[in-house]
């Protein structure tokens, strides 16, 4: 058995000027967003043995206030592949991973991260709150009933957790400021 757990960076500034999106950080609600999931990964008991990130500032700075929460840093294989990749890109990259991780952080983007979800799990409650919206900062958790990262299918995932932000402080949703 192995466990999958998508993160999608947290809130980000669109009022800084930055030349390029791959260079756009965060602004203040995706710091505090990205602390409390940490917070809540660390009393949640959530460990990971293999941490796979995109490079962009956003995921690098969602981390930083993720492992600052969650009182322990894991050092991520940065991938530029991750960087706004397509459902199909991202099953690769999960296909790829090393077998001997059990249990895998994969940090990036959506759309890709939200169809990645719905690629690999089946019907099921929690499915359809992906299926209506993965916000930033969310942290959806799959299990998959394989031996190696390759043997990973569609809808062969169960989809075990699905964290919003907004579900654990009500002044981190969409409406708050």
């Amino acid at each position: 058995m192995k466990t999958l757990t998508l993160l999608r960076h947290a809130k980000s500034s669109w009022d800084d000027p930055v030349a390029r999106d791959f260079d756009r950080p965060l602004n203040a609600k995706g710091r505090r967003a990205a602390a409390m999931i940490g917070r809540h990964l660390k009393a949640e008991g959530f460990a990971f043995d293999h941490v796979l990130a995109s490079p962009a500032i956003r995921v690098i700075e969602t981390l930083d206030e993720v492992w600052s929460g969650y009182g322990r840093t894991l050092e991520p294989v940065w991938n530029r592949a991750l960087y706004l990749a397509s459902a199909a890109s991202l099953l690769d990259l999960v296909q790829g991973l090393p077998d001997d991780a059990d249990h895998v952080l994969m940090v990036g983007h959506n759309p890709g991260l939200e169809d990645l979800v719905l690629d690999l799990t089946l019907d099921g409650e929690l499915r359809e709150r992906v299926e209506d919206k993965y916000p930033t900062a969310t942290v959806a958790q799959m299990t998959l009933p394989v031996e190696r990262w390759a043997e990973a299918r569609a809808h062969h995932a169960t989809l075990v957790a699905f964290i919003r932000p907004r579900d654990l402080d009500p002044t981190l949703g969409p409406d708050a400021p």
